[in-house]
């Protein structure tokens, strides 16, 4: 029996001490759920949590005595973002105007972790429809951030970011169509992966269809790595994901970054906001991996300006929503949607074409860029979190000056991202960065990552 809480172990050790028969899973969850039950209500991390969990466990403790484990998750707690589609249950989105039916099939994503053997502890918590960073929404109001509760945990993957932080198990489905994994992944410390778009198939389609993309949120690299194997399969519902590549994402994390060439990204093609925590942040990690063998250098990206670019994706997609809706069920959403769907959602279809190509213009520059370096290495968040109490009076300013300056630029180009925590802030909370690359090199960032997170170990927030 390992000396350390149950609850808070990586995946990979959960799953040695299951071989070698230390731990089982029903004990895991056991110890998962009572952590659960004694810090959740102060946190606000779950929607709803699923009582068929223990019976999952239980079946899965049966496979492991006979020496038969389903997949590579088999017994790991695991959680699903309400967002996402989890067969029985209703996909509410945060929003006191969505259904309260159950649905009937799962999610690509969550299907995939279930034919690993994950357990599906609950789904977690979400910003309305994912449109925004503070985590907090009318359903299910404020998710608190378990560094400090007063501070908000990001979004919209809130409840994601809570559970991780919070030792609520070691793997934890976000979603990304703007930043909303890498951004409560980089307030509550964790792992936060946006894939190559397409990677991960995603149906239904979400308000952002056109920039979301699922993604994993976790306590280490490796677990992130884990869990993307099972996630990134190939499903013929989206009719945009890649072709199947049935590969262990882990293989090859090991291998550094000896040779490869990473550019400091200070500029994403606007004036975007950092601050001295965030500048340091990433003065360490190019230290960090130069000594690794990797050759760093600043890089004059010459991006378009990919704000106005990302705000007419954003508003449009809100404005549809808005419209979707009876007029008495949209008075019940968020103000802030209604807000941003005024201000940005009634361009001419020529500005939104428009727009569409300043983005293609983007990804041509990333991928010219991407020729001369293997990495990007820039910050994931322009500050620290705000408190979670605050309210957003202006929230098409502060998508670029406070929220995602430095995380919607890869949605609209594609590539992969990943934040990865880089110790603490000066007031205490997680400090983060972010890594990118070209388009289908999920494999580089997963490496770069590793690398720094075993040159820069990153402890979980001290609960008792």
């Amino acid at each position: 029996m390992p000396d350390t809480d149950p609850a808070l172990l990586n995946a990979e050790d959960m799953l040695a001490c299951y071989a070698r028969g230390q731990l089982s899973p029903v004990e895991v969850l056991q110890a998962t759920t009572e952590r659960v039950a004694r810090l959740n209500p102060g946190l606000n991390a779950f929607a709803v949590m699923n009582p068929a969990a223990l019976q999952a466990a239980g079946e899965s403790e049966s496979r492991w005595r006979a020496g038969r484990p389903l997949g590579c998750l088999d017994g790991v707690p695991c959680t699903v973002k309400d967002l996402v589609d989890l067969a029985g249950f209703p996909t509410r989105r945060g929003s006191r105007t969505s259904s309260t039916d159950p649905v009937a099939d799962d999610a690509p994503m969550v299907m995939g972790l279930k034919a690993a053997g994950a357990v599906i502890l609950g789904k977690t918590t979400t910003t309305e429809f994912g449109w925004k960073s503070p985590g907090d929404c009318p359903l299910h109001g404020i998710t608190r951030n378990p560094w400090n509760p007063a501070y908000t945990t990001g979004g919209s993957s809130s409840g994601a970011g809570a559970a991780g932080a919070a030792g609520f198990g070691p793997l934890h489905i976000g979603t990304d169509a703007g930043g909303s994994v890498r951004i409560p992944a980089a307030w509550c410390g964790l792992v936060g992966l946006k894939p190559t778009y397409g990677r991960i198939p995603q149906w239904p389609a979400s308000a952002f269809a056109g920039v979301s993309c699922p993604g994993p949120m976790t306590r280490t690299v490796r677990d992130a790595a884990l869990m993307f194997s099972t996630m990134a399969r190939w499903d013929l519902r989206d009719p945009f994901c890649l072709p199947d590549d049935p590969r262990d994402w882990r293989d090859g994390i090991e291998d550094g970054v000896a040779g490869l060439t990473v550019g400091i990204l200070g500029d994403p093609g606007f004036d975007a906001p950092t601050d001295r925590d965030g500048v340091a942040a990433v003065e360490r990690a190019a230290q960090l991996l130069a000594n690794a063998g990797a050759y760093v250098e600043q890089a004059d990206a010459g991006l378009p300006d990919t704000s106005s670019v990302f705000g007419r994706v954003w508003g449009a997609a809100l404005a549809r929503l808005v419209a979707a809706l009876p007029s008495q069920l949209a008075e019940l959403l968020d103000p802030g949607i209604r807000q941003v769907a005024a201000a940005l959602g009634g361009m001419s279809a020529i500005e939104f074409m428009d727009a569409e190509a300043t983005r293609a213009a983007a990804g041509h520059a990333m991928a010219l860029l991407h020729r001369r370096f293997d990495l990007l290495l820039c910050p994931t968040v322009p500050a620290g979190p705000p408190l979670a109490d605050a309210t957003v009076a202006d929230p098409v300013r502060a998508l670029w000056t406070d929220w995602a300056p430095w995380t919607f630029t890869f949605n609209l180009t594609r590539q992969p991202a990943i934040t990865v925590p880089m110790g603490p802030r000066a007031d205490g909370l997680p400090n983060s960065v972010q890594i990118a690359a070209a388009q289908f090199r999920d494999d580089l960032v997963l490496r770069a990552a590793r690398v720094i997170e075993l040159a820069q170990p990153f402890a979980v927030a001290d609960l008792q």
